[in-house]
């Protein structure tokens, strides 16, 4: 059976995506463009209403593609699969799976199933009181893993910050078993994974549930980072709130712990973040800042951002603007508030209007773009280590390049320098120039 999968939204979804396709794969089926798949899989994103606005347009052309081949159907997970559950049934009636954001492990047998039943419809949306534990696919015969790996440690959060769905879409904070882990994290080492980022909706919180065991995320970061062959560890994402000093030791410590950060800020006024319930201030955000860099110098943050919360006045926006020059950050992911339905910001009066919201949008960027540009500008002249990640589309007199990243997470291309296949590869680097949101390297020491 061909299929094709579609993602929207976070790192996890994408490694929700990554892990079904490959169970699919060890059972047999085969990946496929649009035109020649006959199951479409649609991970989806509530976290924001644009992306679940994408959903229904790719569904909404999907239909067309299906009426030609009644055997084909489409099965829709993640955020909104668990949001609108089966409504999906009365809106597309090729929707023949929807599956939530604790039901992953369950897709594979539920569309093999579906397969041999033509007429049958499963929603499986049942939020699970322990983390849905899921097998690592054997790979196919012949090929080894992939350089880069991630590992979901937990599921849902406990935070309900006013203006975040994710409490309601992947439920109540799970941790994973320590020595699942762990058991995961070394056979990807033994595949050939050389980076391993470790995920979750606030890693900071691994173990504060029965799930982890009394162990708690700096632990946990030390027996991965102690796994052999493991060069690089990171980890996305963390709230402030639940940063403790023993994880920021840990930057300081742990040799192949990355030094970059993910670290949502989300605004830079007291007022705002007091309404957006985010449990820390302008002043305690600082001082994390600082203590990182304390612990390892070089540490690259980057943010995510939102703009136009409700009751957000110019001054407040100032604010932000005012902290992300304070901390440089590398780059940031930053949004216009939306509406989500039933968190406690849609409430929330006065709304700042739309006008007003994408410029500040629009300020906000340009600062970025200005932080990022000096950041990259710093690194010229350095050296570094880079993974190679593939074949970069840059082009330059017609030599190719090979796209990697730093240890810092930072982009970096690399002329090609020979026919040899360097993905996966850890290659010494010199840079030599800084592009808008990426370096240019030249490989440093021996010749190609």
């Amino acid at each position: 059976m061909k299929f094709h999968v579609t993602t929207f939204g976070c790192q996890m979804n994408a490694n929700d995506s990554d892990w079904l396709a490959r169970a699919l794969e060890s059972r047999g089926w085969e990946q496929a463009d649009e035109e020649s798949a006959r199951v479409f899989i649609v991970n989806t994103c509530s976290v924001r209403e644009k992306p679940e606005q994408k959903v229904y347009s790719v569904l909404g052309r999907l239909e067309r593609h299906l009426r030609r081949d009644p055997g084909a159907f489409a099965a829709v997970g993640g955020c909104v699969a668990q949001q609108v559950g089966a409504g999906f049934f009365e809106r597309f009636p090729f929707v023949r799976l929807v599956f939530g954001t604790d039901a992953v492990a369950l897709a594979p047998d539920a569309l093999e199933r579906l397969t041999a039943e033509p007429e049958a419809r499963l929603a499986l949306l049942d939020f699970l009181p322990h983390f849905s534990e899921r097998e690592e696919p054997e790979p196919r015969p012949g090929a080894t893993g992939p350089a880069q790996a991630f590992v979901n440690i937990m599921q849902g959060c406990d935070n309900f910050c006013a203006y975040c769905i994710v409490p309601y879409v992947r439920g109540r904070q799970k941790s994973r078993r320590p020595g699942a882990v762990l058991m995961d994290c070394r056979t990807l080492v033994d595949r050939g994974a050389r980076e391993i980022t470790l995920l979750g909706q606030n890693v900071n919180s691994f173990g504060l549930d029965s799930g982890g065991e009394g162990v708690s995320f700096a632990e946990l970061l030390r027996r991965v980072a102690a796994i052999p062959g493991l060069e690089r560890l990171r980890f996305t994402t963390s709230h402030p709130k639940a940063l403790a000093p023993d994880v920021i030791r840990a930057f300081g410590e742990l040799e192949n712990l990355c030094p970059s950060l993910h670290l949502p800020l989300q605004s830079g006024s007291d007022a705002v973040l007091r309404r957006m319930g985010r449990r820390y201030d302008r002043a305690r955000y600082l001082d994390l800042v600082e203590r990182l860099r304390e612990a390892r110098p070089g540490l690259a943050l980057t943010t995510d951002l939102i703009v136009g919360f409700p009751g957000e006045t110019d001054e407040d926006f100032g604010r932000t603007l005012e902290v992300m020059g304070m901390v440089g950050f590398e780059n940031s992911f930053s949004f216009k508030y939306s509406d989500r339905p039933g968190v406690a910001a849609a409430r929330m009066e006065p709304k700042v209007s739309e006008e007003v919201a994408s410029a500040r949008l629009d300020h906000l960027q340009n600062l970025q773009n200005t932080l990022t540009k000096d950041c990259l500008e710093n690194c010229v002249g350095s050296e570094t280590v880079v993974l190679i990640e593939g074949p970069s589309r840059k082009q330059d007199g017609g030599e190719p390049f090979w796209r990697g990243r730093d240890p810092a997470g930072r982009t970096v291309n690399v002329a090609h320098g020979g026919e040899a296949d360097l993905s996966g590869k850890m290659i010494p680097v010199r840079l030599v120039e800084a592009k808008k949101h990426s370096l240019i390297g030249e490989k440093a020491g021996a010749p190609w």
